[in-house]
């Protein structure tokens, strides 16, 4: 498995025929590790363990619809409302982070409305905060805990 610049944990995977299979927490069931879903669970666990997400506010590969074609987004998580706080799109580590990937995030937030954005490929990191009325995104040099991102979500509704 592929070192990430994220922080380790007690993952647990066992091997079906061919496959790695890794447990995801929020499904409740072992998926196939790719190196995509590598980089998921990472980020799954960061964000719960480290920056205090509440696991049930968390959604994986949640379906929309772009352009009459149907989507999935990888990680969304939710504020207390049940509205889009954080949306997440992760990459194999090795992808790199180009503005096409920022594009593809962009994109599915036009019909989302999270006001966070993050994109990671587990080695680097881009997080922005959308300024709706505004049309206009912040780069942030950090990935905000779940408080700091309640903060800026009623900033936002005050504004």
């Amino acid at each position: 498995m592929q070192a990430l610049n994220l922080p380790p944990f007690a993952y647990k995977v066992t091997q079906s025929g061919p496959n790695l299979l890794i447990w995801d927490v929020l499904r409740r069931r072992n998926v196939v590790c790719t190196p995509e879903e590598w980089v998921r669970q990472h980020v799954v666990n960061y964000l719960v363990e480290h920056l205090g997400y509440p696991r049930g506010l968390l959604s994986l590969e949640r379906g929309h619809t772009y352009n009459q074609r149907r989507k999935r987004t990888d990680l969304h998580a939710l504020g207390p409302d049940g509205q889009p706080l954080l949306l997440v799109e992760c990459k194999a580590a090795s992808v790199p982070l180009t503005a096409q990937v920022a594009m593809q995030i962009a994109t599915y937030n036009q019909t989302i409305g999270a006001p966070l954005l993050l994109v990671t490929n587990g080695v680097q990191h881009c997080c922005w905060r959308v300024h709706s009325i505004e049309r206009t995104t912040q780069a942030l040099t950090f990935i905000p805990t779940y408080a700091e991102a309640l903060e800026l979500l009623e900033v936002a509704r005050t504004l």
